[in-house]
């Protein structure tokens, strides 16, 4: 990909520029990228832009990346490298598929070459009901793959039978590896899973998405794992939990403790 003609050309033929000659800021401009067959793969409007030695400064961003699926960014400040073409937003930044996700954070670097989006800000990522929150993170422009580095957390809201809506929360030390368009994500480190019915810890854990629910089918949880549900606890090396029939299997040396009114059973036998 290459932008096709130089920023002052192209800054020349914009419909509504105004060029102030004493500092080269442009109002109300325009501009694009195109491929070497001369497909466009990226617009930029905005209200202002000054144009420096290798960048230009960006105000009130409104851009269009295209690919297999639109991307809109949105910014109140920004800088174009005139050479690359990547850009640096900064600002109250959105971004917004055509099929609906949102990723909104402080800052965000664009690179047109991986066309991958970047930040090491506080980012919040949404689909359908899925949310996902972090501290930095690196993206695919149309948010199909995400990570988010540290301090994840990911609320799913579903409804049941009954329509009643049902709240799912995961929260890992990070990273997160999200993968919208197969319907999985990876949680790392310290991962806790909580729901109405209890909850669940470990090391790792693989988690499954129904593909048009989004409502979690399977996890597999790996390494020491510990399940509380209905007042009882039980530990393993491994689990995996199926939702459609709400089963649990421990793997690798399971203990169950169950509570009753004269005090906590141990079953090490479990263990065997």
């Amino acid at each position: 990909m290459r932008i096709i003609i130089s920023v002052f050309i192209l800054f020349f033929f914009c419909a509504a520029a105004h060029c102030q000659e004493a500092d080269q800021q442009f109002s109300e401009f325009n501009l694009s990228g195109h491929s070497k067959t001369g497909e466009k793969t990226w617009e930029v409007k905005g209200e202002t832009a000054d144009v420096l030695e290798d960048s230009v400064k960006l105000k009130n961003i409104d851009a269009d990346l295209y690919g297999k699926e639109k991307v809109n960014l949105k910014a109140q400040t920004g800088d174009l490298n005139k050479t690359s073409g990547d850009m640096h937003l900064e600002k109250d930044v959105v971004a917004t598929t055509e099929t609906g996700s949102k990723l909104t954070t402080d800052s965000l670097d664009w690179n047109r070459t991986s066309n991958l989006v970047t930040t090491k800000d506080p980012v919040k990522i949404e689909q359908k009901n899925i949310t996902a929150t972090g501290t930095g993170a690196k993206a695919h422009t149309d948010l199909k793959k995400a990570q988010l580095n540290e301090e994840v957390q990911v609320e799913i809201q579903t409804e049941d039978a009954n329509k009643n809506l049902k709240k799912t929360v995961i929260t890992c030390d990070g990273p997160l590896d999200i993968d919208y368009q197969n319907s999985m994500a990876v949680f790392n480190d310290n991962v806790r899973v909580k729901d109405e019915n209890g909850e669940m810890t470990s090391k790792t854990m693989e988690v499954f998405f129904d593909s048009q629910t989004k409502s979690i089918v399977k996890i597999i949880a790996k390494g020491n794992v510990k399940i509380v549900r209905d007042g009882n606890e039980s530990f393993s090396q491994g689990a995996i939990y199926t939702a459609k029939d709400k089963k649990i299997t421990l793997i690798g040396r399971p203990r169950l403790i169950l509570y009753s009114e004269k005090g906590a059973f141990d079953n090490a036998a479990f263990g065997n």
